[in-house]
């Protein structure tokens, strides 16, 4: 039997000011011209879900407050940090000079796959994800410092761009806080 489901009540959720007031994980997921609001609304919601530091939002990427954001991102938009930039590069060079690592998420020649990639727990990442039929664009792959790959079986060898992201986050929040 897998056990009886928790009720709302007994997740041990964390009020709005609550996170607020905790640290985050230096991870900041920068999205680059991604079409897709519902995609957007996903991104703020496995933001929330996995703790991390940002969302930067470049392009032609949606920002809140939109009606659509928030119907997938069920209010993560209201508390999850996030900027926007006209040009996913200029966010880039932000990060850079703060001392980020720069990784697109991406299949390129020299990708590292996702469970080689080693993630200091106490690092500072900047995760790029891109637009849902081209990727991430290759000025912003020439700026990052790799490239990581989430392995796949079958035909497409492709995911939901919001999806990758919510496979690549969990991978980052289970090395810098279960481990």
């Amino acid at each position: 039997m897998a056990g009886i489901k928790k009720s709302s009540s007994e997740l041990g959720r964390i009020t709005p000011d609550e996170y607020a007031a905790g640290e985050r994980s230096k991870v900041v997921l920068v999205v680059d011209s991604v079409r897709s609001l519902h995609n957007v609304g996903s991104f703020f919601r496995t933001a929330d879900a996995f703790d991390i530091e940002a969302v930067w939002l470049c392009g032609i990427t949606a920002t809140p407050p939109n009606r659509d954001i928030h119907k997938t991102a069920l209010g993560a938009e209201l508390n999850v940090e996030w900027r926007y930039f006209d040009k996913c590069t200029d966010a880039l060079a932000e990060l850079r000079s703060k001392g980020y690592g720069l990784y697109c998420v991406e299949q390129t020649f020299g990708s590292v796959m996702l469970g080689d990639f080693e993630v200091a727990p106490d690092g500072r990442y900047a995760l790029v994800m891109g637009n849902e039929v081209d990727g991430v664009s290759q000025e912003a792959v020439d700026m990052c410092d790799g490239a990581i790959e989430i392995p796949q079986s079958g035909v497409k060898h492709s995911l939901n761009v919001s999806v990758a992201a919510a496979v690549v986050l969990w991978h980052f929040y289970e090395r810098m806080h279960l481990r």
